[in-house]
Parts: C-alpha cells; structure tokens; sequence
C-alpha cells in the first residue's frame, strides 16, 4: 500500500514544515524525511492549545467522549498503515503493532465510557447550614476541573500505546485538556499517521483544532521549549531516567514549577520463595525466560532480577533458565541507540565485582541476544550498581543466604513498577514479611505471574516510587490516569447559574 506522509508538523490542524529536515531509520524499508521541529512550531502549537482551552476545557462529558471514541475509529480505518510503517520503522512484528493498536483503542474507549459515568469528578457537597452556632457554615461544593494545555512525549519502546494517541494524550483529553506532543524520532511516520487520525476526528465533531498538535523531534530544542513554556500546565513522560530526570528538573525550576509524570526505569524483581522455588521452579524458570526475552527485552516492566535463597533448586532454577534463554534467536532492537545502550549495560554487569556470568552472546547492530548472570546476596547489597536497568533482555540471579538476608535485598531495592512473590501455600509467612517492605518500593505487587502485560483497567497502577517514576501517587495507566490532568476546586456559595454543569 501507498503511505501518505506528508513528513509536516500538524499545528492546529495545518500541516506545516519547519527549518531543515532529519531522516527516519527504520529497521526495514524506506527511509523517510520529516522536518525538524522548533521552537517557534512549539510556540504556536501551544498558544493554540490555550485558545482551544476556552472551549475544551468546558465541554460536556458526552462530547469529549465522542472525540475520544472517533479518534479510535479513526485509528481503526488506518490500521494497514499504521501496522506498515509501525513494524519497518521499529522492527516490532506485525502481530504486536496490532495487538498494540487495539490496546490503544480500548484504552481509549474505556476512556470515553469511563468520564460518560461521571464518578472521576470527585464530586462532594457540604449543605448551607446556615443555623449552625457559633458560626454558621457556607454551601461548599466541590469538583475535579481539568489543568489546561499539556504536553506529551512520545515514547520509543511503545510506538502506539504510550505515544502520540497513547496513555497520555487519552487521559489528557478526557480530562478536558488540549495536548501537544513531541514526536519520538524512533518512528516518526507512525506518529504522523496517527496524529491524521486525532486531526480528522477533531475536524469530523467540529472541535476547536488547537485541541491536539504534533511536532516532530529531531532536535533537543523541541523538548525544552515544550517543557519550558509557561502556558504549559503538566509534562508526560515514558523513556529513560537520565532523559526524565532533565526534563523534571527543567520542570521544577520553571518560574511556575508544573507537575513532571515521568515513567522512567525499573528492574521489577521478582521472588522466588522456598516452597514454590521446590515444587515447580523449571516451570517458573521457563516462564521468567519468556518474560524476560519478550520484544527483546524492550518493556518497562521487564523482570530483570530473580531473588532466591541457596539451595540445590536455586542452582536447578538456574540452569533451567540458561536452557531456556539460551534457545532464544536474535530480535531487533527498537533503536541503534537502544541497542548500543544494551550492550553496554551486558558488559557493566559483566565487569562488577562478584558477578558471575552464565549465559553471554554476541550481538551487533540492532540485534539483541539473552544475557543471564548470577551474584550473592552479599554482593547485591555492596554494589549500588547492579540494581540499575539494562533495558533489553538481560537477567540477575540473586541467590541468597536465608530468608533473612531476602529481606534485606527487598529492603535495598529503589522504587520499582513491580514486585513479583513466585510463591505456595507454605510461603505465607515468608510472604507476610516480604509484603509491607514489596509494596512501599512498587506501584504494583503480584504473585504467581509475570510482570510483562500492563492491564488498562480501573484497579492498574503503573508508577511507583522514584526513579521507577516522578510522581508515587499516579499510574500512567488505567483510568485513574485520567487524575493526573485534573486539580480539585471548591465553590463557595457561588449561584447555580454560575456553576459547572456537572456540579448543578
């Protein structure tokens, strides 16, 4: 089929060029030349957000429903493009871009159905009680109002799902919240197709255009300015820690700080303890291999330590591994960058102290092979270092002394996604003592599972304390997403004339 990229920015719906262009580097077929976003495309992008926010922001719940259901209808009819240029520019196969697009639809959907309910308002009402001694009190109500513009940016492991039309921009939309986002230079012809899908559903219901633009990477410049202008109200964010952190500290030294929700890294240990570690750890085993190896290693939840106490089905659990990561081929990896970045944390592990190497491979340009190692508790807690992520598929052993020294390993641990407990009926105990250390370092505590596969659901928390994110008390997935855009405001004795309907 014929892709129709225009290689333009969308700026409140007008596709513009910009100054100079970069070319995609797709894992397969045809490059393609997209304009380099600046400073000045931010600028307008923005300003028209803010307009657009006079409407948006005051729009009824069934119409920012109905936006969100046409964008996933319009996402649908470009599904054979989106798919196309979705695998040639990242190397996903087929069948996972389209898993990912149906996952953004429905979170989409979900969405919509979810703000139509009404109850992610928080609405509250004190009465007048006008008689009341000493003093009387006023009639308080209280509602959830939408922040304003926010900025979104796109992430290279999730080229549909935590991008342009992803997490993110959905929430934001639901709340009430223009948005722009700032392309990923990973795929940028993915985001193009998709940012016509959001422009030809806001132009179908007749929205003001500001309500969502585009503008393509290419140059650090865009981030910053994205970030940094002051009519900007919040920053979304999934990608590394190093990128994250820079862009929460420009956040937090605005001359207005604004909220940074930042999805940044994690390493998701996962517990193996001593009954279920018995009773079935080569079955745990070949499962944490498919885990760990699954789109090479490329997930944010990836399960990268295994902690288990010395025993002979420690070392059994090991090899079983080793057999099941060793049959694993080649995958392509989302980036050079990504893939360099790879190699380069195999051989940080690889030269740490106390570290042994299990499984080693040779990988080169943007492929990607298992790697597995095995340390001690001991050594675990005297090198800060191994417990930061190597993002692709790449495991820790950590086998320790006692049930004692597990618990101080979870005690080492620095804010995660997820904890995960392998274990039976007999690890009870062990798992009461495990549960109140596990669930203060994760957003997400689970049991007899793997962490890979993110439910978009009401109950989901994706988040957890730094640096597995910039803010504790939010989930870049699930529809409790939908808060982070949102700030409660209280109205005092103000006539219902005046009110917001939703308040009435």
């Amino acid at each position: 089929m014929t892709l129709n990229l225009t290689g333009k920015h969308l700026i409140a719906g007008e596709w513009v060029e910009g100054n100079g262009t970069f070319t995609s580097r797709p894992a397969t077929g045809d490059a393609h030349t997209f304009s380099i976003g600046t400073p000045d495309l931010v600028d307008r992008a923005v300003k028209a957000a803010e307009e657009a926010f006079a409407s948006f922001g005051y729009s009824t719940r069934a119409e920012r429903a109905a936006l969100l259901e046409a964008i996933a209808e319009e996402l649908d009819k470009r599904g054979e493009a989106i798919t196309l240029i979705g695998t040639q520019e990242t190397g996903l196969p087929e069948a996972r871009l389209n898993g990912e697009r149906g996952r953004t639809t429905g979170q989409l959907r979900l969405f919509a159905s979810h703000i139509l309910k009404g109850d992610y308002l928080d609405r509250r009402y004190d009465a007048a009680l006008p008689d009341r001694q000493p003093l009387p009190r006023p009639d308080i109500r209280l509602m959830q109002r939408p922040i304003g513009p926010v900025a979104v940016f796109g992430a290279s492991n999730f080229p549909l799902a935590f991008s342009t039309a992803g997490g993110d921009t959905a929430s934001a939309l639901a709340a009430g919240c223009p948005v722009v986002v700032k392309g990923h230079e990973a795929h940028p012809g993915t985001g193009e197709i998709v940012a016509q899908a959001i422009d030809a559903a806001i132009k179908r219901l007749g929205m003001h255009p500001g309500v969502f633009s585009l503008v393509q990477g290419g140059s650090h410049d865009v981030g910053i300015a994205l970030v940094k202008h002051p009519l900007i109200r919040a920053v979304g964010f999934t990608g590394s820690l190093a990128g994250g952190r820079a862009l929460f500290d420009l956040c937090v030294s605005r001359p207005e700080p604004i909220p940074f929700f930042g999805e940044l890294g994690s390493v998701n240990p996962m517990f193996l303890l001593p009954e279920a570690l018995a009773a079935r750890g080569e079955t745990i085993a070949k499962g944490w291999a498919g885990s760990l190896t699954m789109g090479a290693g490329q997930f944010c939840t990836n399960p990268g330590i295994a902690v288990l106490i010395e025993s002979t089905e420690a070392d059994a659990f090991v090899a079983s591994a080793k057999d099941g990561l060793a049959g694993v081929a080649p995958q392509t990896m989302l980036t050079d960058g990504i893939a360099n970045a790879y190699r380069k944390g195999a051989d940080r592990i690889a030269a740490t102290a106390g570290v042994q190497a299990v499984l080693t491979s040779s990988c080169d340009l943007r492929n990607a092979t298992p790697y597995l190692f095995a340390t001690t508790g001991k050594e675990w807690l005297a090198n800060h270092e191994l417990g930061e992520e190597v993002f692709g598929p790449l495991g820790v052993v950590v086998t320790v002394s006692d049930k004692d020294e597990m618990l101080k390993v979870a005690e080492s641990l620095e804010g995660q996604l997820t904890c995960t407990l392998q274990m039976d009926d007999g690890d009870t105990e062990l798992g009461r003592r495990l549960m109140p250390v596990l669930e203060r370092k994760a957003g997400r505590v689970l049991a007899n599972g793997f962490p890979t596969g993110v439910e978009v659901c009401d109950a989901m928390v994706h988040g957890g304390p730094y640096p597995a994110s910039t803010n504790f008390g939010a989930t870049s997935v699930g529809t409790m997403a939908i808060r982070r855009f949102l700030r409660p405001v209280s109205y005092q004795n103000i006539p219902a004339a005046l009110l917001p309907e939703d308040l009435k």
